[in-house]
């Protein structure tokens, strides 16, 4: 039973679909919601690109002994997003994340607040101190989701996650140990965590849509372009959209302005060979050849109802803007066309299990705070940034 329906950003969606992809039959992922439709459905690849179990403990072991500097995010430097080199890595991330060019000149009070913020021990955490450590999280390539500076479940499990990558003690509260350990890079702790951004035709003038509710008539539309400008934005910037609005409240929106925007920074270069889906965690973690963890992110993974295969998979195909097939119980077929806002968002990372595999969403605020019927799901721009990096034949294991 599946919910095509979208209500805000979210698409919802009850039971177990069924997925097809070059032939490889997939699982849906979905939010679980109300009123449902029965059917099945097939996702067919719009545009594509390249198609030693150890334990979490022992692999956290192996990547403190190899953690250092070079394992966090390069200082921007005015321009976000844009990786240097010449790699297959650096070109498939430039081409799937977008540039941010930025500045610092003249920053409201706020925007100044939030990038001078610090921490000590018996402080309360206030918003601007969580927008800092948020954005040290994800520098250090361990994601929070959306930016939103307030300390939530996927924020907690970023810190564990870094925690866990540097052989500190995991906790479930901020401590001295650990913001020393996220701000020992002083570079990286003078980087701006908000920033000047001028919004640019590209930024506003972009194709939007009324996600309408049922599968024909989602065909037919042109695209499942985001509803609003400022989804746009919000995802462009990793951030929440009602926080991206508390911190311009007076703005237009229009081609010229300059707003405040959260700064990603960049991306994890370092290619991945391993990943490991945790039921428990709802966390997937990122390995390198050498058994390094060197990102992770916030997910969905599977639901009681629908459980993610326990085992170790392989990946098997990647693509970049999926298009969504579904097929109702009478047989006939709806094309559901590419676009974030597509059910499988982004990206679709294919596992050799048939019917499974990882990929984006239409509504980041949701990870790990919904429901999946059995496959991986990550924001758009995680999962785009996985599926710059990621190994074809890269092992999968969900635990």
């Amino acid at each position: 039973m599946y919910q095509l329906t979208k209500i805000s950003t979210s698409i919802a969606a009850l039971g177990l679909s069924t997925l097809v992809f070059m032939g490889q039959s997939i699982a849906a992922t979905s939010d679980v919601k109300n009123d449902a439709v029965e059917g099945s459905a097939k996702m067919i690849a719009n545009k594509s690109t390249e198609s030693a179990n150890t334990s979490l403990a022992s692999a956290a072991a192996s990547s403190n002994s190899n953690n250092d500097s070079n394992d966090v995010s390069p200082v921007t430097n005015g321009v976000s997003q844009k990786v240097a080199g010449k790699s297959k890595t650096a070109s498939s991330l430039n081409k799937f994340l977008p540039t941010i060019k930025y500045s610092t000149e003249s920053l409201p009070t706020v925007a100044q607040k939030v990038n001078s913020a610090t921490w000590k021990q018996g402080m309360k955490r206030n918003r601007d101190t969580t927008t800092k450590l948020q954005a040290l999280l994800n520098w250090h390539q361990h994601g929070v989701g959306a930016v939103d500076g307030y300390w939530g479940k996927n924020s907690r499990k970023a810190m564990q996650a870094f925690q866990m990558a540097n052989g500190l003690t995991v906790t479930d509260t901020l401590n001295t140990e650990t913001w020393q350990a996220l701000t020992k890079n002083s570079t990286l702790m003078a980087q701006p965590v908000l920033v000047n951004y001028q919004l640019t035709d590209a930024d506003i003038n972009i194709k939007t849509t009324v996600i309408p509710a049922g599968a024909e008539a989602k065909a037919k539309l042109e695209g499942m372009y985001y509803e609003s400008v400022l989804e746009g934005l919000a995802e462009k910037f990793h951030i929440s959209e009602s926080y991206l609005k508390a911190l311009n409240p007076n703005a237009k929106f229009v081609v010229g302005e300059t707003i405040t925007v959260y700064n990603p920074g960049n991306p994890n270069t370092k290619p991945v060979s391993r990943v490991v889906a945790d039921k428990t965690t709802e966390t997937l973690y990122a390995y390198d050849d050498k058994n390094v963890l060197v990102a992770s992110y916030p997910t969905t993974v599977g639901s009681t109802a629908t459980p993610s295969p326990t085992g170790t998979h392989t990946v098997k195909v990647k693509v970049h803007e999926p298009n969504y097939t579904y097929t109702a119980n009478n047989g006939s077929k709806s094309i559901l066309p590419p676009g974030p806002n597509n059910p499988v968002g982004s990206v679709w990372i294919g596992l050799s299990k048939p019917s499974y595999g990882i990929h984006g969403s239409p509504d980041p605020a949701r990870i790990s705070r919904q429901a999946s019927a059995g496959c991986i799901r990550l924001t758009n721009w995680d999962a785009l940034a996985l599926l710059g990096v990621i190994q074809s034949g890269a092992t999968v294991e969900i635990k």
